[in-house]
């Protein structure tokens, strides 16, 4: 017991020498995070470029050829349904279950996981569905990061730095973007700016794009040139296309969930679930190929052609309600690209309808292209900061970092004020009321150490340690302010901005840690 209370409280102890351990294991997170996210988006995009060159060659040789491919569907939707048997926390996006692993209610089996989400989102997304590899990079790169952590026998706190580290490589190599990898990992997977966690991050982040860099290529992920600069004057425009998207993203949202219910609610073997979006893709293919997959190339083609507002229209329309369709069966594939090009297709008729009515410069329709892609996000995701960043390392221009971030406060504000909760916390309850219960608490219970940062305004804020009503069975054990390291006594008083380190039993770190979070962040 002595040797295992030293291991439990070394990170809090030996602080420096923590950080910099979990420097270079997050270097180590980064090669090996970002290396499965490589090898998955090489898989990926060689699926698509095969399914691109096959639709079309299957038109010119007959009807036979063609119910063949319906049959390679049908097939694909007993594949999908088998790995989705074997391992439910490979279904969906993945960043739900990523978060529910930071917060103790999901214990993911990582290397299940592991495969059947690299397999399952190959064959899903390679198909034609509408879903992303984002989502499922971050879920890749998060359980690679918790094998290392499993063969190098790490503790629980260190096991989550790693853990967050390794989505946050995930995105990074997924997108060519390591701040909004590092951002991401802070902003919306822990919601804790902890100097370790964004040690640990960055380390992993810039590790994976370099690997990432070395396969694809220092290009940004879209090909926006002479995209200039939108004059301060114009900025009445971005406010109104920030309103527009605050209302359309709380639109996805809710649409979404219907989506999810009404998979649900139907009476049907769940292999026939599946057969719906995948029959669906092979009649797309052929009628409006622009919409299926994640849609890279769509987003390209917006900023180098010029759709008439009829296409654009219908584009929207489809890929939004295929989204719905394919994201609502469950398969291995995220939501991350799929509501970047519907936030794509949205500026693009934004800016028409300005030019028409308006006559507003057409030289600018990129931008709102563009913009739009940041303020959907923001409004579906609530992470501004991380749409802005993405955006601006997706097209390769740090110029319109003032209008992005105008546009994405407004969309923020908007759908806010329409009450649409952050998209992956609202995934993550839907799908831990469907599947998971808490556990029994043991007396016997091994201790784990967690980390909680205190918000302004908090209900922590300027009280005593004595005066605070904690969880029962929590230990403060100690207080991280600045480089600074307090050891608590009854009369310290906790300070917006502390990091304070709680020993809580195994069993009831969940309960916990929910009900501290709610009161480091001022939600009581």
């Amino acid at each position: 017991m002595r040797n295992y209370n030293q291991e439990l409280y070394h990170p809090v102890i030996h602080w420096r020498d923590f950080k910099l351990k979990i420097f270079i294991e997050g270097i180590i997170v980064g090669i090996l995070s970002g290396s499965v996210v490589v090898a998955f988006r090489f898989v990926l995009e060689k699926a698509e470029t095969w399914r691109t060159k096959l639709l079309p060659f299957l038109k010119t040789q007959g009807s036979f050829a063609i119910l063949l491919w319906f049959g390679v569907l049908i097939s694909l939707a007993f594949i999908l349904n088998f790995m989705g048997k074997k391992e439910q926390m490979a279904g969906g996006s993945g960043i739900p279950q990523v978060k529910g692993e930071l917060i103790g209610y999901i214990n993911m089996n990582w290397l299940k996981v592991l495969a059947v989400k690299f397999i399952g989102g190959t064959l899903a997304i390679g198909a034609g569905l509408s879903l992303g590899r984002e989502g499922p990079s971050v879920q890749l790169g998060a359980v690679t990061a918790k094998g290392l952590s499993r063969f190098l026998k790490r503790l629980r706190i260190e096991e989550k730095y790693l853990i967050t580290s390794g989505a946050s490589a995930g995105l990074a190599a997924a997108f060519n973007a390591p701040l909004a990898g590092v951002i991401f990992a802070l902003e919306e997977l822990t919601k804790n700016f902890s100097p370790a966690v964004l040690i640990s991050a960055m380390s992993a982040s810039l590790t994976a794009d370099f690997i990432s860099q070395q396969v694809f290529g220092q290009k940004p992920i879209f090909n926006v040139s002479h995209l200039m600069v939108l004059p301060l004057n114009q900025y009445g425009y971005l406010i109104g296309l920030g309103i527009a998207t605050g209302i359309l993203g709380a639109l996805f949202n809710g649409a979404l969930f219907k989506s999810l219910n009404l998979y649900d609610r139907v009476k049907l073997p769940q292999v026939l679930k599946l057969t719906i979006p995948l029959f669906m893709a092979g009649i797309l293919g052929f009628i409006l190929p622009q919409i299926l997959g994640g849609g890279n190339a769509l987003v390209d083609s917006l900023t180098h052609e010029n759709y008439g507002i009829e296409l654009l229209l219908i584009l929207w329309l489809g890929k939004f309600l295929f989204t719905m369709l394919s994201f609502g069966s469950g398969v291995p594939g995220g939501i991350f690209l799929p509501l970047l090009v519907i936030g794509a297709l949205t500026g693009d008729i934004y800016g028409q309808v300005l030019t028409y009515l308006y006559h507003f410069n057409p030289q600018y329709l990129q931008n709102f292209t563009i913009f739009a892609m940041a303020a959907y996000f923001t409004a579906i995701v609530k992470a501004p900061v991380t749409g802005s960043i993405l955006i601006t390392e997706m097209t390769g221009s740090f110029e319109h970092l003032l209008a992005l971030i105008t546009v994405s406060m407004t969309a923020y504000i908007v759908s806010d004020l329409l009450k649409s909760a952050p998209i992956y916390d609202s995934l993550l309850d839907r799908l831990l009321n469907k599947q998971l219960t808490h556990k029994e608490v043991s007396e016997e219970s091994p201790k784990v150490i967690t980390e909680v940062s205190v918000a302004l305004g908090s209900e922590l804020e300027g009280k005593s340690i004595k005066d605070i009503l904690w969880p029962e069975n929590c230990l403060i054990v100690s207080i991280k302010r600045g480089e600074k390291e307090i050891i608590p006594k009854g009369k310290t008083k906790v300070l917006a901005g502390d990091f304070i380190y709680v020993l809580i039993d195994e069993n009831q770190v969940v309960r916990a840690k929910s009900r501290l979070m709610k009161m480091s962040e001022g939600r009581e």
